[in-house]
């Protein structure tokens, strides 16, 4: 979670060079495309320049934030990844419908993963203003494609780790 100040964007430490079957997605809504736009091509440029292979990196738009959890579903189903990371915005308006879209989304991405026992990568903003989503999209705070790009690397990688780790019983000495 970002603040003013700390800016989350930047990221050291994972690399796919040791994992190079790794199939990454990305989900990106339409809505708020010059936020998402900018979030979709951090993230992407993030997975490439940590050993993701161009041909290994899968992306589906969806019209809102709303559609991220069905688009990501969808996508893992067609390309069985190690992880799918969705991107999208929500900026508070006169109503609460953020308040019941961010949730839903959180929610349901939450039970993708522990389903699927992957990493379904909630790159989500919250904002109050368009403000905050320019600040957290390429802005002063930095670019939440890139933190979500990060995660999912990391969790990939752990993944993976977890499904080569000799499997023991009992006591070991």
């Amino acid at each position: 979670m970002a603040s003013s100040e700390k800016n989350l964007s930047s990221t050291s430490g994972a690399s796919l060079a040791d994992f190079p079957d790794c199939k990454i997605g990305i989900v990106s809504s339409q809505w708020n495309v010059e936020i998402t736009g900018s979030m979709l091509k951090a993230c992407r440029e993030h997975l490439l320049q940590n050993g993701l292979k161009e041909e290994n990196l899968f992306v589906l738009e969806v019209p809102g934030s709303f559609e991220l959890p069905v688009g990501a579903r969808m996508m893992d189903d067609r390309h069985n990844l190690d992880a799918v990371i969705c991107l999208g915005c929500v900026v508070k308006g006169e109503t609460r419908h953020d308040e019941y879209i961010n949730q839903a989304v959180a929610s349901a991405l939450t039970q993708l993963g522990v389903l699927k026992s992957k990493p379904f990568v909630f790159g989500l903003l919250t904002c109050e203003n368009m403000q905050q989503a320019i600040d957290r999209s390429g802005g002063k705070h930095g670019n939440k494609g890139v933190e979500a790009a990060a995660t999912a690397i990391q969790m990939a990688m752990l993944r993976q780790e977890l499904k080569q780790a000799p499997h023991r019983i009992g006591f070991s000495s």
